[in-house]
């Protein structure tokens, strides 16, 4: 049984947390959150569920948080009212609904979940968990080119004492 969580407050920013990613939608009243999702994303799927992020098309759906989270643990996350001006929340709704049912490009690096969400309350579309994925990358490759560049360094200074 889910501990007690309090009820998100209309235009919430909803982050899921599924196995190895984070699934985002926009909570509209009622226990119904509005989110971009692919075909395949099921709630509570497990591993099975970072699939569903290789598609090119996602529809809009409007259902109930706790069908949407599954097993999953969540949090309401408005992580960017502190740099965007969140839209009022009966506008944030009324955008959320009026794209309920359709099918939006999907893309992960610049049009996912967490961009749709973000545009629907903020007016930005971003994604931090693929910027901060980017930057890990960069981090990782920098990384691995100074390893291998002291590795160079040592095969010659090796080469040089012989």
């Amino acid at each position: 049984m889910r501990a007690s969580i309090p009820e998100p407050k209309v235009g919430d920013l909803i982050e899921i947390f599924r196995p190895f990613y984070r699934h985002w939608a926009i909570y509209v009243g009622d226990g119904y959150v509005v989110h971009l999702a692919p075909p395949s994303e099921i709630a509570g799927a497990g591993a099975a569920s970072i699939m569903s992020t290789l598609t090119e098309k996602a529809v809009v759906k409007k259902e109930r948080l706790d069908d949407v989270v599954g097993r999953d643990r969540y949090q309401v996350n408005n992580k960017h009212d502190d740099k965007y001006s969140p839209l009022p929340p009966g506008k944030i709704v009324q955008r959320a609904e009026q794209l309920v049912g359709q099918e939006l490009p999907y893309s992960l690096p610049c049009e996912n979940c967490e961009h749709f969400v973000n545009e629907l309350r903020y007016g930005v579309a971003r994604s931090d968990q693929v910027r901060d994925a980017v930057v890990a990358a960069g981090i990782a490759g920098v990384g691995l080119a100074a390893v291998g560049l002291i590795g160079v360094m040592f095969s010659r200074n090796k080469r040089q004492k012989q």
